[in-house]
């Protein structure tokens, strides 16, 4: 089945989209949580986790990156539409590319946060980083939108 195959009225293609559906919004609801958090309860979690060479106040850097991600998850959540739907999904990508070396930073420096408190344990999380990417992009529909855009 090509990417311009109506799949909506396979069986494959409906769970596909039931799937791809809960993975955009339980994405989108775990940014906004994890963006409240940053904001609330665990401000001084989030505030241990930012990097020494970072050039900004270190709560700025909290309290701004908690804004981003509240409004990076209401965005996924809102976003149905292509080729919006997989802007928001790069978009998401970038953003924890973004976040990455702050998670470098922390395994570097052993700084522990979140439970996060063994070289293995921060490494652990720097492998699910790329999980991270993969699951915006999924979310996104990326590859079927850029699959389309060829025509």
């Amino acid at each position: 089945m090509t990417p311009n195959d109506d799949d909506t009225t396979t069986g494959r293609g409906r769970r596909g989209r039931r799937l791809r559906a809960l993975s955009k919004v339980a994405l989108g609801a775990a940014l906004v949580a994890a963006g409240t958090a940053h904001l609330t309860v665990s401000r001084e979690e989030f505030r241990a986790q930012v990097p020494e060479w970072v050039p900004f106040d270190v709560d700025d850097v909290v309290v701004w990156s908690g804004w981003a991600e509240i409004a990076l998850g209401a965005t996924t959540l809102v976003t149905w539409r292509r080729p919006t739907r997989a802007r928001v999904g790069r978009l998401g990508a970038l953003f924890f590319l973004g976040v990455f070396p702050g998670n470098v930073a922390q395994w570097l420096e052993r700084k522990d946060a979140f439970g996060l408190d063994t070289d293995e344990k921060r490494m652990a999380r720097l492998v699910a980083q790329p999980v991270l990417m993969a699951w915006a992009l999924h979310a996104g529909d990326t590859r079927r939108q850029k699959a389309l855009a060829r025509g």
